[in-house]
């Protein structure tokens, strides 16, 4: 891979929701892991959420063992998550917002607001070796506050744009682009390697992707779910040739 292309992280957290809905262990996560791999992921994304409603400690344990790409952890600045992401040391570790009743992560994380303890927290696991990566809007207050914090990636929340885009509200989607389009560039500018994820699709990633500060994608989601339509392999497959198409 160049330097510029534009990576793919795949969530394979809702292959999980499916196999706990019958407690058994199929479907297989870190199948999918594999075979998402294979198809042309760059790395592979797992929320480990302190119910465990989709991804187990021993998911981790596995991905661990069985990935040849890098794994993105994403996890709650908890003293429990901590200590698996010191134990285990991924390559990187996203620290997400997280409230036990929401369906999914429903927002960016509000550094500003806790500028001084997620200091703390991701300092132990910057001196074990993990790439830290801040989960946050497009809001320049927030990007300053990562950056002080000493985090050495941004994820922007893209679910808003994707809402909006998917509701038909054009001029809502295109204000939110263009916040995500400055403050990718400002960002950038900071020294911080910028991410982008949450809610993309086939129909919504293009934009995004044409980014050129914008290193890396996750979705999971959407790909899980049009999985079922054409399988894991080339729906995998489709989402990187759109990249790449935007990427030019």
């Amino acid at each position: 891979m160049t330097d510029h292309q534009l990576r793919l992280g795949v969530n394979i957290d809702h292959v999980a929701t499916v196999r706990n809905a019958r407690g058994g262990a199929y479907p297989d996560p870190v199948r999918a892991a594999k075979l998402a791999e294979e198809a042309g992921a760059d790395g592979i994304t797992a929320h480990l959420r302190e119910d465990r409603r989709h991804i187990t400690d021993s998911d981790i344990d596995a991905l661990m063992e069985a990935l040849t790409v890098p794994l993105n952890f994403e996890m709650a600045a908890t003293d429990e998550m901590q200590k698996i992401a010191l134990r285990h040391k991924p390559h990187a570790v996203c620290i997400v917002p997280e409230k036990r009743e929401e369906r999914t992560t429903e927002g960016g994380l509000e550094v500003a607001r806790e500028e001084n303890r997620l200091a703390h927290f991701i300092g132990p696991l910057r001196d074990a070796g993990c790439r830290v990566s801040i989960f946050i809007a497009a809001d320049r207050k927030q990007i300053d506050a990562a950056h002080r914090i000493g985090a050495e990636v941004i994820e922007l929340h893209t679910g808003a744009y994707c809402d909006y885009h998917a509701e038909g509200r054009f001029e809502d989607r295109d204000r939110e682009l263009e916040a995500l389009r400055d403050m990718s560039a400002y960002a950038h500018s900071l020294g911080l390697e910028v991410h982008a994820g949450h809610g993309l699709t086939y129909d919504s990633v293009q934009p995004v992707a044409a980014f050129p500060e914008v290193r890396e994608l996750n979705i999971g989601h959407f790909l899980i779910g049009e999985a079922i339509f054409r399988g894991l392999t080339p729906a995998v497959q489709e989402m990187r040739r759109l990249m790449d198409a935007a990427r030019g």
